[in-house]
């Protein structure tokens, strides 16, 4: 990765969730880890930093990564399917996964990354220019720019497209709730369910995104989960099905689980890739728990992202990578038995 070693054109915008101390030090309260910032220094996100005995964000604006995906790419199989979706992302993670696969921005300060201004009217001209009923702000973590996702997703509101946050939901709840009015959906990546491996892996805790989860589900916004299965670590079988027996208690029953297949990334090269078997005992697990919708991702496994009525087992949606194939005609409800498929269809 290259580092740019000039100052910025981009224009800093002051951040919010702050507390300013005396003697020039400012505490960010934007997420769990509630960093102190000396004056000159970065936040653990690397794109919150204290200047002048003040918090500005350097991401606002600054958009490293910029393209049309389907939605499933996200992933999201109950919300919109078929969908194209313009995915936005400025550079800085709040969290420091070793497993990280775009560690080149989510592990590196906006100036340390090529981007291009876009104000949030940009964004949602881009969206409609684009043919994208969806924008998701994704590929790092959208939560450490929260003050430009909350202005880009009012802008998209109002321009007709809706909003999508692709997270790992390490967020305190009062910043997290200045977005939800604007938010439509959301897929939550958690990595585990335990706080030791939270800690080892991404240098975070479990329990705050638990309560992110709750909010989101609270608030109306459709959730899906993501929990990428990683062989050693977070595989095990008491784990998995004390993380499906959470979800089903708690609301999560019919929201989808994406189980998705690890390849070796960034600092976890020496780890191998999921064995196929460990991820279909995950599903298993998944719905003797109670989960509804329990899919399969990262691997070439026919059926596995496939949605289906879970009364009588009716194939709804086929996939094929991302394309998706209706077998009938679906519009929420099961054909063949009547049951209704919770998502957001159309």
């Amino acid at each position: 990765m290259k580092t740019r070693t000039d100052e910025p054109p981009f224009p800093q915008h002051e951040a919010g969730y702050c507390e300013c101390l005396p003697g020039g030090e400012v505490v960010c309260r934007l997420c769990p880890h509630e960093c102190h910032v000396a004056e000159g220094k970065h936040g653990r996100c690397r794109s919150r930093v204290n200047r002048g005995g003040r918090l500005w964000t350097e991401a606002y604006g600054r958009v490293c990564a910029l393209q049309v995906d389907p939605v499933e790419k996200k992933p999201l199989l109950h919300f919109h399917p078929g969908s194209r979706c313009l995915s936005v992302a400025a550079a800085g993670c709040n969290l420091s996964c070793l497993n990280c696969q775009n560690a080149s921005i989510s592990q590196a300060s906006p100036s340390e990354v090529p981007g291009r201004e876009l104000s949030p009217e940009d964004v949602a001209r881009l969206a409609v220019q684009t043919g994208s009923p969806l924008v998701a702000y994704t590929y790092t973590e959208p939560l450490t720019y929260l003050e430009y996702v909350c202005d880009c997703a009012r802008a998209c509101r109002e321009a007709g497209v809706k909003n999508v946050l692709v997270t790992a939901g390490y967020v305190n709840p009062r910043p997290l709730a200045d977005l939800l009015p604007h938010l439509d959906a959301a897929n939550v990546d958690l990595k585990s369910f335990s706080d030791e491996v939270y800690r080892a892996v991404s240098h975070a805790r479990l329990s705050p995104v638990l309560a992110t989860l709750e909010q989101l589900r609270d608030a109306g916004v459709w959730v899906e989960v993501t929990n990428l299965v990683i062989p050693g670590l977070n595989d095990s079988e008491p784990m998995i099905r004390a993380m499906c027996t959470w979800l089903a208690g708690h609301g999560f029953a019919d929201s989808p689980l994406h189980f998705s297949r690890f390849f070796p990334h960034h600092r976890m090269q020496d780890v191998p890739p999921t064995p196929v078997g460990t991820l279909l005992r995950a599903r298993a697990t998944a719905r003797d728990c109670g989960l509804r919708h329990v899919y399969i991702g990262n691997v070439d496994l026919p059926g596995a992202e496939d949605t289906c009525c879970p009364s009588c087992g009716t194939v709804l949606l086929r996939r094929s990578g991302y394309h998706v194939e209706p077998q009938c005609h679906f519009s929420g409800r099961c054909p063949a038995c009547g049951e209704l498929i919770a998502g957001v269809w159309g």
